[in-house]
């Protein structure tokens, strides 16, 4: 599907909530170990990156010449005829994923054949030179009025890397770039996404070329200030496979060793480009090991990226190897429930259509779902904690609620107690993010034969974990947060039984 590049990726930095809570700060050379921790604690998603973490779900529609060659990479020689969906129907596109729980779509609006899925002004390589609707269609118009009308966001892919254009690997290409990305910027309404990936091969002049990426951003920021800019970009990074699971310890909070002090005191309201360098791709990218070496953090969560296909375009020969709706769970607790936003590729077929095959499995998937998380058994419970403020918070199903512990307490422990017993088999976790990721270390126990027993244990939480485990009976549990960068934020607990 795409080549991800391992590069320095500029960030753009925004104040958010307080002037003590950003969504990045500077390690100085004299901060100690506590200082760096309670630096930490405070650094906090922008509102765009907050508002893309709440999505959860998300859907990458991969469509365009390869949908119509069989070839996931194609090289820009295709012919425009090829491509003619007879019956596409965006609105179906839009239907089938929002029965699905996905709350925003990412249309590739250019892959790497260059081929332009809009009448883009840019060059001939696109759907206006196609027989679909006789040349005067415009597949980024149909799924942008789509999402409007059934109210999920919409997000574009435009590839760097363009095999069609001879101007790539020239100065020039960036300009071509800035041209399509304008018109992609402009003519389509709100965009919540943009997603560019780093393949980078060489033009017809046998050179990589030199991407603008500082400029692409600000054009961004200028055009669609809301929108989240992923995977090669500021807002948020790639979990670092492309299986659709992410970290066992996944911070949001991750450091980077180039924060230039006087750039960010200097004007920082207007959005401050930095390159942030570090690991952004081993097991360990946040832990208190990672920060104390750390010359400043930054809030860059990770994107879990799956295709529901052996492939990311839609092959025919691939209609009997669609993920199965156990597999597709599987990677929902290892994506969702690790502090990511799963991005689902769901690739329409040649007619313009997801394919009923697509169709069931994201059907059993959303009911596994609905089946497990329908009743939380931990609602009605009785909470009883020494040194929390706000303890009914955590079973109230309200996210803007939390509990908290009093005099900046970094541990506690929450019993909660039912009326009878309670058998269950998953635990569900919720950080109220907008006052930071703090929690480091938690353990989950049940009354079990008059005394407590360790069921399950984890580390990291963020916006979601989920935990599961063996079936477990009780009258009782008792979670231990052990560990956190000053007092916890926790605004959910849950329970359920996955049968």
């Amino acid at each position: 599907m795409k080549f991800i590049l391992t590069i320095s990726i500029i960030f753009t930095c925004y104040i958010t909530v307080s002037a003590q809570q950003k969504n990045y700060v500077i390690i100085n050379s004299a901060d100690t170990e506590a200082d760096i921790i309670r630096k930490a604690a405070n650094v906090v998603a922008s509102p765009r990156q907050l508002r893309w973490q709440q999505l959860e779900l998300t859907a990458f529609f991969h469509f365009g010449i390869n949908s119509f060659t069989g070839k996931e990479w194609g090289d820009g020689k295709e012919d425009p005829k090829l491509f003619n969906p007879f019956s596409l129907d965006a609105n179906q596109w839009v239907r089938v994923i929002k029965a699905a729980g996905i709350k925003q779509v990412i249309l590739t609006a250019k892959h790497h054949d260059g081929f332009c899925l809009w009448p883009t002004k840019t060059t001939s390589h696109s759907v206006k030179n196609s027989p679909w609707k006789k040349g005067n269609g415009d597949v980024v118009k149909e799924v942008a009025l789509a999402c409007k009308k059934f109210g999920i966001g919409f997000g574009i892919y435009l590839s760097p890397w363009d095999m069609n254009t001879a101007l790539y690997g020239t100065d020039a290409y960036n300009d071509f770039f800035v041209e399509q990305l304008t018109e992609l910027l402009t003519g389509y309404g709100r965009i919540d996404e943009v997603w560019f990936d780093g393949a980078n091969g060489e033009g017809p002049n046998g050179k990589k070329q030199v991407y603008d990426f500082d400029r692409w951003y600000k054009l961004i920021r200028k055009l669609q200030p809301s929108a989240t800019i992923a995977i090669m970009g500021p807002d948020v990074r790639w979990v670092g496979t492309e299986t659709g699971y992410g970290r066992e310890q996944e911070w949001s909070v991750v450091p980077t060793d180039n924060l230039d002090p006087n750039s960010v005191s200097a004007n920082s309201q207007q959005g401050i480009a930095f390159k942030p360098q570090g690991d952004m791709r081993g097991d360990d990218l946040g832990s208190r090991e990672k920060i104390f070496k750390a010359k400043g953090l930054v809030w860059y969560p990770a994107e879990t990226d799956v295709s529901i296909r052996p492939g990311w375009f839609y092959h025919e020969e691939e209609n009997d190897k669609v993920k199965s709706p156990e597999k597709l769970l599987d990677i929902y607790f290892n994506s969702v429930g690790r502090n990511g936003v799963l991005l689902l590729n769901i690739p329409p077929d040649k007619s313009g259509r997801i394919h009923v095959k697509d169709i069931k499995a994201l059907e059993q998937w959303t009911q596994l779902r609905n089946n497990i998380f329908k009743l939380n058994l931990a609602r009605n419970s009785k909470i009883s904690c020494s040194n929390c403020i706000n303890q009914k918070a955590v079973v109230d199903g309200n996210p803007s609620t939390y509990l908290t512990t009093k005099n900046a307490d970094s541990t506690t422990e929450i019993t909660l107690k039912f009326n009878g017993n309670k058998t269950f088999n998953v635990l569900l976790l919720q950080e109220y993010i907008q006052k930071g990721q703090r929690i480091e270390k938690f353990e989950l126990e049940a009354w079990i034969n008059n005394s407590w027993q360790k069921i399950t244990e984890g580390t990291t939480v963020g916006h979601k974990r989920l935990v599961r485990f063996n079936n477990t009976t009780t009258s009782s549990v008792r979670l231990k947060i052990l560990s956190s960068r000053l007092n916890p934020f926790l605004s959910e607990i849950g329970l359920y039984i996955d049968k």
